[in-house]
């Protein structure tokens, strides 16, 4: 492996890094706010322009009481969301009333080798002051070779007035390019704002 060098020998005095250094930087490529939407989806831009993709929840509040929001993803351009996936799925939770909190691994919500959405949240509210605020990143989607790995974080409100933040990791065991990600409730509609990123 070749090594870049960068001719300026203070770091105060870089001016432009060599193309090669990857910066992280987050692009946005795209903005879809639901209003009473029975789903989002983000069909376009998702490819091989960028080797990762960064999906931001913002206010996500359900129109249902005690449901799931979740992501699943396509291989043929959101004709079909129905890509074999293996995942993990931990959180730990506190009530608002301080009489329980604990630290759980969530067997129901986990797949394995499922075709099934994956749950980002758990039991979430539908009051008026309740919401999902969290991140979902895809790895490589467009790789022709490798499985697409993915891991999310959230904070979201219970329906009993918790609080829980929610770790999920897996992979989409395939070696298509997923080209499109579909969100939605396990049940009912919402309300909120989903933004998709490239992480260059």
């Amino acid at each position: 492996m070749a090594l870049t060098k960068v001719s300026n020998n203070a770091l105060s005095n870089i001016s432009v890094l060599p193309s090669a250094i990857e910066t992280g930087a987050l692009t946005l490529l795209s903005t879809q706010t639901a209003s009473s939407s029975a789903s989002i989806s983000f069909t376009s831009g998702i490819d091989s322009t960028y080797d990762s993709y960064v999906f931001k929840f913002i206010d996500i509040n359900p129109a249902t009481d005690n449901v799931q929001f979740q992501f699943n993803g396509s291989t043929d351009g959101g004709s079909n969301y129905n890509v074999t996936k293996t995942t993990t799925f931990f959180s730990p939770f506190h009530l608002e009333n301080d009489t329980n909190s604990g630290l759980n691994y969530d067997t129901p919500q986990d797949l394995a080798q499922s075709t099934a959405s994956q749950r980002i949240s758990y039991n979430t509210g539908n009051d008026t002051d309740t919401s999902i605020g969290g991140t979902l990143q895809l790895f490589n989607p467009s790789s022709t070779t490798f499985v697409k790995h993915f891991i999310s974080n959230n904070a979201d409100k219970s329906y009993n007035d918790a609080t829980g933040n929610r770790f999920i990791a897996g992979y989409f065991n395939t070696t298509s390019a997923v080209d499109a990600i579909k969100f939605e409730m396990s049940s009912g509609n919402f309300d909120g704002i989903i933004k998709m990123y490239g992480v260059s």
